[in-house]
């Protein structure tokens, strides 16, 4: 046991840092792609945001097909957990660098064309540094995402769809989310100490490291000033529900530089190679995805026409059990935004105790909840179970949706306050403005992008908080037989039918999910942005003064 635990630990740790490897790779080919074609930009940056906004265990009818039933063992449970942590690392990296290669300044473009660098000169002396800062800044949030769902990721179940490729159902891989699985379902509580422990030295060391490679990457790659790296590093997430306006606000430049003539004996083979990679790229693109859209069709193909339309009847509830969610997650969007403003706005004008206090904050956040919270559940559930008899359940999904998602916001609106201009901060001191003037004069308008960004992507994740309090079977057996469950939820009814077996009415739910966060991004987030952007410039105050 004193082995197993670290052991555990470094393996999750492998895993998720080769997908992370593996991450920042595809983005360099896709942001590349999309910088240089019209077409694929307005497909892409959609297309993320709607996966990006699906929690991991949306994923899972998809997962089970296309890879534990289609593939022989261990490979398939290997790529499915692969592929479910993947989903957690991936998205956010792929819009940071496509923001990076979108934000590289002009001159330098043209310096790289007039010199005809090809693709591979281009990648290496321009884009590749000039996305570093931004990667490197994202990758902690990746990793924090990734140890979140490492009980999901790495132990699944699908009923008797699983019971034949693995052991009683249940698929695992080698990793300390299947070890605290399995000591909590047997009661080892001292081989969850020792798990807890190894996953504690391995976040402090992980989120000092990172800590120090950010630091380093913006001092060796940054290009623009200090105070315009704090500025862009709170807006980058903007994009991702704003792809139409970053195509108008940049393609005129792409345009130009891709139409403009090169000399034949600088760029041609530069081009030749180019062309030959950018094909590549698109084809393993497309296979993919066809490989995941032919498994979706196999999985549609196998359902009778009578069970869809079973389906069909069904889906009133199923939109009374998404709004249920949507009010679960506002809840948790208000509260995240409370703590943001108040405790954010703090550490950011005391900066000896921000010092102090946010590297304890990124720690916390890092820390995976599905690790520690049986411990916390055993604990507290006599005592809510009695104060709150038919509530407690909701304070549990609550607490779980909050520890994902509260440092997006947060952190967002920290450095927004940081990125006001000290002219602001000198006039409300001069005229002893009150604080709540302040607030909602200055601070509050000064960092509205901010604060929207942050929370577009705190909605976007409070769904995996959700997603695992809404249905927890086993998170402490010995005092809950019954474990964690709240059957009126979106997230209930999909994690509920895939440990039955029923993977078609899980994938229907999702589809139906993927659907409205579609419509989210566009109605809310793109719309709410275009109006800070429109009318909460800070900058512009600058200007005009």
């Amino acid at each position: 046991m004193d082995l197993i635990a670290p052991l555990a630990t470094l393996a999750t740790l492998g895993r998720i840092f080769a997908l992370i490897g593996l991450s920042i790779v595809t983005g360099w080919l896709l942001a590349y792609a999309s910088i240089r074609n019209r077409r694929f930009e307005a497909a892409y940056i959609p297309l993320v945001n709607v996966f990006e906004s699906i929690p991991v265990i949306g994923f899972l009818p998809l997962v089970l097909v296309a890879f534990v039933l289609a593939l022989p063992p261990p490979f398939g449970v290997e790529f499915a957990v692969d592929f479910l942590v993947f989903d957690a690392v991936a998205w956010n990296i792929w819009i940071g660098t496509y923001q990076a290669f979108k934000t590289v300044p002009e001159h330098l473009v043209e310096v790289s064309d007039n010199y005809g660098f090809g693709f591979f000169k281009r990648m290496k002396e321009l884009y590749i540094p000039h996305s570093i800062p931004r990667i490197t800044s994202n990758i902690f949030s990746s990793f924090a995402d990734a140890f979140f769902y490492i009980s999901v990721s790495e132990v699944f179940t699908a009923g008797a769809a699983t019971a034949k490729v693995c052991p009683g159902g249940t698929c695992a891989t080698f990793g300390i989310g299947t070890l605290i699985t399995e000591y909590l379902s047997t009661g080892n509580f001292l081989g969850v100490y020792y798990s807890l422990a190894s996953i504690a030295v391995a976040v402090v060391a992980v989120t000092f490291a990172l800590s120090r490679l950010s630091r380093w990457a913006v001092a060796k790659y940054g290009v623009d000033t200090p105070g315009a790296i704090r500025r862009y590093a709170g807006r980058w997430r903007g994009m991702v529900p704003s792809p139409w306006r970053a195509v108008r606000a940049q393609m005129r430049n792409v345009s130009r530089v891709a139409a403009r003539p090169r000399q034949a004996d600088l760029a041609g083979e530069g081009s030749r190679r180019t062309g030959a990679l950018k094909y590549g790229a698109y084809a393993f693109v497309v296979l993919i995805l066809a490989y995941l859209a032919y498994s979706a069709f196999r999985a549609a193909t196998s359902v009778s026409a009578s069970t869809w339309y079973g389906f069909l009847r069904e889906t009133p509830k199923l939109l009374e059990y998404v709004g249920a969610d949507y009010l679960r997650v506002t809840v948790i969007a208000l509260a995240s935004l409370g703590l943001a403003v108040f405790a954010g706005y703090f550490l950011a004008t005391h900066r000896r105790t921000g010092d102090a206090v946010l590297p304890l904050v990124q720690v916390f956040a890092a820390f995976p909840a599905p690790a520690y919270f049986p411990l916390v559940f055993i604990v507290t559930l006599p005592f809510l179970e009695h104060a709150l008899p038919f509530f407690y359940s909701e304070v549990y999904i609550l607490v779980l949706g909050f520890l994902s998602c509260f440092y997006y916001v947060f952190f967002d609106f920290w450095i927004g306050v940081q990125a006001i201009p000290s002219e602001f901060d000198e006039v409300t001191r001069n005229h002893e403005i009150p604080f709540m003037t302040r607030m909602r004069r200055v601070v509050f308008p000064s960092t509205m992008p901010y604060l929207i960004t942050g929370l577009s992507s705190t909605i976007n994740s409070a769904w995996a908080g959700i997603a695992i309090g809404e249905f927890w079977p086993n998170i402490a057996p010995t005092v809950a037989p019954k474990g964690l469950q709240v059957p009126f939820g979106m997230m209930y009814y999909i994690s509920s039918n895939m440990a039955d077996g029923q993977i078609a009415a899980a994938a229907y739910v999702s589809v139906i999910f993927a659907v409205i966060v579609a419509v989210y991004g566009v109605a809310f987030t793109r719309n709410l942005m275009d109006l800070a952007r429109r009318k909460y410039v800070i900058e512009e105050g600058i200007f005009a003064a």
